[in-house]
């Protein structure tokens, strides 16, 4: 098949819908690790540098789908999370739950999140970089928006450490809950270290279940990655 240039913005859209796609069908395949340039090239129908006309990298192609993913994922929470009775307490524990159910349903997700710090940022432009980390924004914003209706308890800004702690949990939970063949005969072999194989929602869920507890426990509110508060500073006066 002869190669057309895209001639309009009509055409260069489809065409990055095609990159996209083609990359989405892939990860339904193997593991971001195993997803080459080449190959999606090949899938594609596009010669390489054909593709680097619309997408700089392969770490941007995935970046994208990043992104749409994690709004896949807010658009299911919406369903999912309903505002329900309780305590605090009880109520965080079903959402833990809920987070970590829901996410578990998605390992292509689950893979990009895992490959994002230390594979996906890297190999992209400053211009790609502050695409991607402002559509993350904007996704971290909406899922505190989410979460403070069925916990309000938490306040904004525990609500986006909540976010930001569920994305580094997943990120670590992920490659550990697919241990290699030989920790997996190790497993089996040794009765022993059958507490050391943890399954990825338990083990989320698990997290999760700590970290909202100790955010309503401490209730700080403070911006994610703040310093431990003061107990010296005096109280501020209302009024």
């Amino acid at each position: 098949m002869t190669f057309k240039r895209a001639r309009n913005d009509e055409q260069r859209g489809e065409r990055r819908r095609q990159i996209l796609d083609t990359a989405t069908a892939m990860l339904s395949e193997m593991p971001v690790a195993k997803l080459s340039l080449n190959e999606l090239s090949r899938r594609a129908g596009l010669a390489k540098p054909n593709v680097l006309r619309y997408f700089e990298s392969r770490e941007a192609v995935l970046l994208h789908l990043l992104g749409t993913e994690i709004q896949d994922w807010i658009a299911e929470l919406e369903r999912s999370l309903e505002p329900t009775h309780g305590t605090p307490r009880q109520r965080g524990d079903r959402l833990a739950a809920t987070l970590a159910k829901t996410i578990a349903q998605r390992p292509v997700l689950c893979d990009l999140i895992s490959t994002q710090a230390a594979v996906l940022e890297h190999n992209v432009s400053t211009g790609v970089a502050i695409q991607h980390k402002n559509a993350t924004l904007r996704a971290f914003q909406s899922l505190v928006r989410l979460l403070l209706r069925y916990l309000p308890e938490l306040g904004t800004q525990d609500a986006f450490r909540l976010v930001g702690l569920t994305m580094l949990t997943v990120s670590a939970a992920w490659p550990y809950s697919r241990p290699p063949e030989a920790l997996l005969a190790a497993y089996t072999s040794d009765p022993a270290l059958a507490p050391m194989q943890v399954g990825f929602t338990d083990l989320v869920r698990q997290a999760l279940e700590v970290t909202i507890s100790g955010l309503l426990a401490r209730g700080e509110d403070v911006p994610l990655g703040a310093g431990p508060l003061s107990t010296a500073q005096p109280p501020v006066e209302q009024g």
